[in-house]
């Protein structure tokens, strides 16, 4: 076993952050780096804030509006999920999330001004106007933009590579945004330690698989967390842009390993969309994932690690 790392958590994008450094003596720089890049993109991604850049987008009623190259990067990566998965990962749902009740920062869900789920068609991402060489962004009046399928696993990359190049004697850094996990550097001997379970709250008794990392991006999408109750039923945050309503509940829980955490996550939501077609579609593309059903039965594709048997 190596010795232990320089670890800390606390809240951050209304989840929890948590940092692992390889080093502990670079823990102090590397934790400053993350908190800066995760305060950058909540001002220029969340949906909640008044003054973050993607609600000045909203709000244009179908003006284009100069943003920030941190949202045009973001925004470049929403469009491009949307490119490789068909569609099934659409930043264009904020408006299909505000009525079903998402229509403010989920902590706060219960005092959501809606009451009854209501379902409507998704604009999708053809509508989304972006000018680089202008730096400007532009949606049609009534489209409403959410990142949040993309910013958090952008945002764990991004703040990994800031922790290493802040802290360039880490030897190695992991970041972990509920359960989206980015590293940079190299890994601990053996690997980083990392557990997958349906939230990443779990007790360490509940039920999950512990694995070692030792590059590249892992990220867990699941129903089973940011969900609640309206008229007319239970209601999560992953929207299928198909139907405009939440996806149908055939997986509880998706867990991918990529390159990056961007295309992990990619990959985790657009599985929760697919449903039971997702296993053929992660296997064609070469993602190991461990992919659970909502009554508990777990599926892997592409080599992901085999879980320990337990002996009766």
């Amino acid at each position: 076993m190596s010795a232990p790392a320089g670890s800390s958590s606390w809240p951050a994008l209304g989840t929890t952050a948590g940092l692992v450094v390889r080093d502990a003596r670079a823990h102090a720089a590397a934790r400053r780096a993350v908190e800066a890049e995760l305060a950058a993109i909540d001002a220029a991604c969340s949906r909640f804030r008044a003054d973050s850049e993607l609600t000045a987008v909203n709000a244009a009623a179908g003006r284009p509006v100069r943003v920030s190259p941190l949202l045009m990067e973001a925004l470049g990566v929403a469009l491009r999920a949307a490119v490789i998965t068909e569609g099934r990962v659409d930043p264009t749902v904020g408006r299909a999330l505000e009525l079903a009740g998402y229509d403010r920062d989920f902590a706060h869900v219960r005092g959501s001004r809606v009451r009854r789920i209501r379902v409507e068609a998704v604009a999708g991402w053809r509508v989304v106007e972006l000018d680089r060489e202008a730096g400007t962004v532009r949606v049609p009046a009534g489209v409403s933009l959410d990142l949040g399928a993309t910013a958090k696993a952008l945002a764990a990359d991004r703040a990994a590579e800031r922790a290493m190049a802040a802290a360039s004697d880490a030897g190695g850094v992991l970041v972990n945004l509920g359960g989206d996990i980015a590293t940079a550097g190299a890994a601990q001997p053996g690997g980083w330690a990392v557990r997958v379970a349906d939230s990443h709250r779990a007790a360490p008794d509940a039920p999950g698989q512990e694995l070692r990392v030792v590059s590249g991006g892992l990220s867990t999408s699941s129903t089973t967390v940011r969900r609640w109750r309206r008229r007319g039923g239970a209601a999560h945050h992953i929207v299928d842009p198909h139907t405009g309503a939440p996806a149908a509940e055939h997986w509880r829980t998706v867990s991918v390993a990529a390159l990056t955490c961007v295309d992990a996550n990619i990959a985790s939501t657009a599985a929760i969309v697919l449903g039971p077609a997702a296993p053929e579609w992660l296997a064609e593309a070469r993602l190991p994932a461990r992919l659970v059903t909502v009554r508990g039965a777990v599926v892997t594709t592409a080599g992901w690690p085999a879980e320990p048997a337990v002996a009766a």
